[in-house]
Order: structure tokens, then C-alpha cells, then sequence
């Protein structure tokens, strides 16, 4: 069963990197549950494989299905989103390298930051939107320019051709973490970047049941050295979690038209509400990267937030739905919501926080599939009790 040359999203999706397994036949990717393979000789492996940390069937058909959603040259995946990002800077950075990263990153990314300065690497947080700055941060010496597009939770969009221009203009790689546009959304390599970085927890995965990362790259060197780092480190997905990741890619497509769909609908329902101050979602007009989302992006994605006006009424929104559940994390099929200042990234210094409009009156929805009159009703009847 071998994928058409120039097979569409949704095939690739269904199909790339997977066959039936040769002695059953069975359609889908056994979960290869093992720590070792026997060998037919001293250093003759069968297939490739000698120790589950290195290789794993199940692994490798996934990560040859990610690598061609996104239009890469391989992928390597790891037991988290953080630790994705984490063999990125390993793999590419030494002490004393400079990275200049987005002013709105994942609060856990943040975080992994400050623990890498540590060891001698510096970090420039500056406003990826205006490329203006990001060529100036540049210029004054970096390895590396790391953005979120869009970022979490602002919702801003970065330009990232230009940034990719910009990158290696000065010498410097380019990161993207695509998680929550997904490869149906964004392709990020095809526009300039040099690594794609997702949280595979979040839309690749989708039903909110496995943690992982993946680490997708645009050439055969930098997966060398990143494959290196896979197997030094260890920080691999099991074959399990690979075996569900695998499973949900397969309706990628599916899940991300519905959540788009909804999060639409949501977004214009809430922009009209009188008890709403301020809506960012880049798929109303009026969002100030709009136009750069529909050049970028192939839809406007599943993810809305909202400024309610003042913490008291963040929380209590977040308090009183009744589809919307309370918690960290998104992506998955069903609809989520948070305070981010209180939860997603409580451990970004507030001042930092509230520089870039971070502020602790917004709430962030991760809008599910579920029948949207339902998550329409569900909101308006929460903004009537608040």
C-alpha cells in the first residue's frame, strides 16, 4: 500500500508511512510493546532495530507519517512537547549562543528558557509581529530565532517567510512551533523554517489521552544531529502513545475543519456579546494580522481568547460553563477553558505578563467539535451568570 506521488493532505494523513503488517496483514501499526529485538549475529540487526530507545517500529511509522504532513525531510519524536523543544536547542546551540525568541511563547517554554540560561545560553524576547525588531535582535548576533504562530494566548501572527529571510540573512536558524495551527493549517517549512516543533499532546493528538512532541526538520543534516540527541538523551515517546498519535493523524483533517468551524461561529457570537470587552481570533476582520492569516494559513484555527473586563469575571466565566471544561492543555475534541495568567502561565513574572498584554482579565477557549448551538448556549448562558 504505498502513498500516491502528490497525494493530498487527507491521504497522506490516512496513509504515509504505514503498510499492513507483513505477517497478518493487519491494516494498522502494530504497537511493538518491546525493549530489545534479537539480532541474527553479532551486530546484524533484523530490520534495523537493537534497543527500543534508538528505534521502534511503531516510532517510525509515525514519524514518517508527521514528516509528511509537514512537508519534511524527517521527524523525530519525543515524550513531550518541552522536551521537542529541548533537543532542538541541544542539538543546534553551545554555550554562549544567543536565541531571540517570540514575546509571547508557551509558558512552559518560557520556562524551559530561564533553566538553559544556566548554562550559558541568552535569551532576546522581543515582538516577532513587527520583523523590523526581529531583524534588529538579529543583527546583534544570534544562532537561533524561535516564534509561535499564532502565539499562546494573544493570538498574534507572525510573518514567517520574512522571519526566515531575516534568520538567514544573519546566520541564524528558524523554529517554529506549529502547534496550534497543526500542518492542515500552516506548513511552516515551506515558507523558510528550519524546524517545525509541535506538542503532539495538543491537535495531533486530539482526544486529550497521551502526552508527546515531535521535532519535524527540512534537511538530512539537522536530523542527524537531531536523531543523535533522540538517542543520547532518551526522552522517546512509548510505543503506545506512538500507536494512539498514529491512530489520531489519520483525522487530522477531519478534526481540525470542525474546530475551525465552531471556533468561527464562537468567536463572531462573542465579538457581538455586550459583556465581552475584546475578542482575538485572527478569522475576524478586525484582528490586526487578519490579512497575514489568510495569506498564511489555511484557516483561522480552534483557539479564541477573550478579555472579560477584570479577574474576578475571568474566573467566574471559566467557573460557569457547563460544556467548556475547566483545565490546562487544548487541541483535543472537546472544548476547554482557562484563565491563562492563573494556569497556562502562571510562571511568567506578571510584569512580563502584563508588558505584553497578557493580562489576568483574559480566558482562553480551546473550541471542540462538539454541535456548536451547544457551545453557543453554553457561553451565553456562563456571560448571563457572570
Amino acid at each position: 500500500m504505498q502513498t500516491p506521488s502528490g497525494a493530498g493532505f487527507g491521504t497522506l494523513a490516512v496513509h504515509a508511512g504505514q503498510e499492513p503488517e507483513p505477517r497478518s496483514g493487519a491494516i494498522m501499526t502494530p504497537i511493538y510493546q518491546t525493549s530489545t529485538y534479537v539480532q541474527d549475529g553479532v551486530g546484524r540487526t533484523r530490520n534495523g532495530h537493537e534497543y527500543a530507545r534508538v528505534s521502534n517500529p511503531t516510532r517510525t511509522a509515525l514519524e514518517a507519517n508527521l514528516a509528511a504532513l509537514e512537508g519534511g525531510v524527517a521527524s523525530r519524536t519525543f515524550a513531550s512537547g518541552l522536551a521537542a523543544t529541548e533537543a532542538v536547542l541541544k542539538s543546534t546551540l553551545s554555550a554562549g549562543d544567543r536565541v531571540v525568541c517570540g514575546d509571547n511563547l508557551y509558558g512552559g517554554s518560557e520556562r524551559l528558557f530561564r533553566f538553559w540560561e544556566r548554562f550559558g545560553l541568552e535569551f532576546e524576547f522581543v515582538d516577532t509581529g513587527d520583523v523590523a525588531t526581529v531583524r534588529d535582535a538579529l543583527e546583534r548576533g544570534a544562532r537561533m530565532l524561535f516564534l509561535e504562530t499564532p502565539t499562546n494566548p494573544l493570538m498574534r501572527i507572525t510573518d514567517i517567510e520574512s522571519c526566515a529571510a531575516a534568520a538567514h540573512e544573519a546566520g541564524a536558524l528558524l523554529v517554529v512551533d506549529n502547534t496550534f495551527a497543526t500542518p492542515w493549517l500552516q506548513r511552516p517549512l515551506e515558507l523558510g523554517a528550519d524546524f517545525v516543533i509541535h506538542s503532539s499532546t495538543k491537535y495531533l493528538g486530539g482526544h486529550s489521552d497521551l502526552i508527546g512532541g515531535a521535532v519535524i526538520v527540512a534537511s538530512a543534516e539537522r536530523d542527524e544531529a537531531l536523531a543523535w540527541q533522540q538517542m543520547a538523551t532518551g526522552a522517546v515517546p512509548g510505543p503506545m502513545d506512538c500507536f494512539l498519535l498514529l491512530r489520531s493523524t489519520k483525522t487530522l483533517h477531519v478534526r481540525m475543519r470542525a474546530h475551525c468551524d465552531n471556533a468561527a461561529r464562537i468567536a463572531v457570537f462573542l465579538d457581538e456579546h455586550p459583556e465581552v470587552e475584546q475578542v482575538l481570533y485572527p478569522g475576524l476582520a478586525h484582528h490586526p494580522e487578519h490579512e497575514l492569516a489568510r495569506r498564511q494559513m489555511l484557516g483561522f484555527g480552534g483557539m479564541i481568547t477573550l478579555d472579560i473586563g477584570s479577574p474576578e469575571r475571568a474566573e467566574a466565566l471559566a467557573a460557569s460553563t457547563r460544556v467548556f471544561a475547566l483545565a490546562e492543555s487544548l487541541g483535543g475534541v472537546e472544548s476547554l477553558i482557562s484563565v491563562p495568567s492563573k494556569m497556562t502561565h502562571a510562571s511568567v513574572p506578571r510584569e512580563r505578563r502584563l508588558k505584553m498584554g497578557l493580562t489576568d482579565s483574559l480566558v482562553r477557549l480551546s473550541v471542540g467539535i462538539e454541535d456548536p448551538d451547544d457551545l453557543v448556549a453554553d457561553l451565553a448562558q456562563a456571560l448571563d451568570r457572570i
